[in-house]
C-alpha cells in the first residue's frame, strides 16, 4: 500500500505566544522531530503543509526529502491545509492509496505508532479510516484511504478531518494512544513537557 504522511504545520500557534513549530526538544526543533520520524516510515510522499510563520520555518526543512508546500490561506483553517497537503502529496506521486495525518505538536508520535496504523489499514479492505484514540477522544494521527480524500476534499473552514471519520464510523478502525492526549498549545504546556521530559 502505497501511504503518505501529510503534516500539518501552517498554524499561527496564537495561543502558544510563538511559532511552535520552532520550539526545541533536545536541541531539535518540533517540526523537524515529525519530519525526521515520518522519514523513518515506509511512506512517501512525505508532505510539509506550511502557511503562518512561513519564511523562519522552511530553512528548518532545507535538504531533507520531503515535499513543502505552502498554504497561502491557512487563516481559513485547517481544512485549506488539508486540501494542501492532498495536492502537494498528489503532485508528487499519483498512485497514492493512503494518507497519514500528523501534527508537529503530538511529541510521542513515534514511527511504531504510524507503522501499526498502516498494518491496521492493510488488515481489513472494510476499513477505509484508521484514527487513534485517546482519553475518549478519537483523533490525529489519522490515516484515509483513497477512497475518502474527496470527502476530505469538500471540507470548509475549520473544518478538520474529524467530521470526515465521525460521518464514517463503521469504516473506522481505532488504534489506543493514550499519549495522544498532550498536544503543546500553551507555553506551560511545552514548558511541563520538557521538563517532565529531561527527568524521565
Amino acid at each position: 500500500m502505497n501511504v503518505c504522511i501529510i503534516i500539518l504545520a501552517a498554524g499561527a500557534s496564537s495561543r502558544m505566544g510563538a511559532p511552535k513549530q520552532l520550539l526545541l526538544i533536545d536541541g531539535k526543533t518540533l517540526i523537524r522531530r515529525v519530519c525526521e520520524t515520518a522519514m523513518d516510515t515506509p511512506c512517501f510522499p512525505i508532505v510539509t503543509v506550511l502557511g503562518a510563520n512561513r519564511n523562519i520555518i522552511k530553512p528548518e526543512l532545507e535538504r531533507m526529502p520531503i515535499t513543502v508546500i505552502d498554504n497561502p490561506q491557512w487563516e481559513k483553517g485547517m481544512s485549506s491545509s488539508i486540501k494542501m497537503g492532498l495536492v502537494g502529496a498528489y503532485m508528487t506521486i499519483k498512485e497514492i492509496e493512503a494518507a497519514i495525518f500528523l501534527t508537529v505538536d503530538m511529541p510521542y508520535v513515534n514511527v511504531e505508532l504510524i507503522n501499526n496504523m498502516i498494518k491496521k489499514a492493510k488488515s481489513d479492505t472494510n476499513i477505509e479510516i484508521v484514527a487513534c484514540k485517546y482519553e475518549n477522544q478519537i483523533g490525529i494521527p489519522v490515516l484515509f484511504k483513497r477512497s475518502l480524500f474527496n470527502d476530505l476534499l469538500e471540507l470548509t473552514g475549520d473544518e478538520g478531518a474529524k467530521k470526515v471519520v465521525m460521518r464514517n464510523k463503521e469504516k473506522t478502525a481505532l488504534i489506543d494512544f493514550p499519549e495522544g492526549k498532550l498536544d503543546l498549545d500553551t507555553i506551560d504546556e511545552y514548558r511541563k513537557f520538557v521538563s517532565n521530559y529531561h527527568s524521565n
